[in-house]
């Protein structure tokens, strides 16, 4: 199982933010691709129920600024899970779906977020919003998928720098939610020298 060379594309995703009442953020979604694992990724027509790996952040809020045109959001350090779903059917209506398959990995963002939304001249409507962070494995486990094992430590020891995009048009919340807004990701492999690989023994907390 080679290690994803420092740089190359490491996975590209894509999923939605939910906002609550009380301001705290959750973002859930799929892979659309996941480099060096080998196999078809969805069941059927690539989407969110056909899907067989997920992920899900553990909820965390953000502080605003703004500066300009801009508007700033910094988010907490925090934690997400990537899932292996042997049996997809993940629903953007139902935020829980998906991490309900088998975690496989969980990696914890180094610093906190700067998330941008720039504004249109014109009556300071939103045009769209970007981030990038960091992210470092703490913890994985070996799994099968199509007759091969793998693990996500070794793919990517060092973790991941993920640039994302999202709408700032929201769609439909599902209940518990007061806004969704969709978004896409694409993340590379960080270099330097192999980290200590994480132990596998301890299942990882669920998000």
């Amino acid at each position: 199982m080679p290690r994803i060379l420092p740089g190359e594309v490491a996975w590209y995703v894509t999923g939605r933010f939910y906002v609550d009442a009380q301001g705290a953020v959750l973002d859930v979604g799929y892979f659309l691709h996941l480099q060096g694992v080998a196999g078809a990724l969805f069941s059927g027509k690539p989407g969110a129920r056909t899907a067989h790996f997920t992920f899900a952040a553990d909820p965390f809020t953000a502080k605003d600024l703004t500066n300009g045109r801009l508007k700033i959001a910094l988010d907490a350090v925090g934690e997400f899970g990537i899932y292996l779903r042997r049996e997809p059917g993940a629903r953007f209506r139902d935020p829980a779906s998906f991490s309900a398959g088998e975690q496989v990995a969980r990696l914890r963002r180094v610093s906190i977020v700067a998330g941008v939304t720039v504004e249109r001249r014109a009556r300071r409507a939103p045009l769209f919003a970007m981030n990038v962070f960091s992210a470092a494995l703490v913890w994985s486990t070996e799994f099968e998928f199509g007759g091969r094992r793998y693990d996500l430590g070794r793919l990517l020891p060092n973790g991941v720098t993920q640039w994302g995009t999202a709408s700032t048009v929201p769609v439909k919340a599902p209940r518990g939610y007061a806004t969704a807004l969709p978004f896409v990701g694409s993340a590379v492999a960080v270099g330097g020298p192999p980290a200590a690989a994480p132990a596998p023994a301890a299942p990882a907390p669920q998000p």
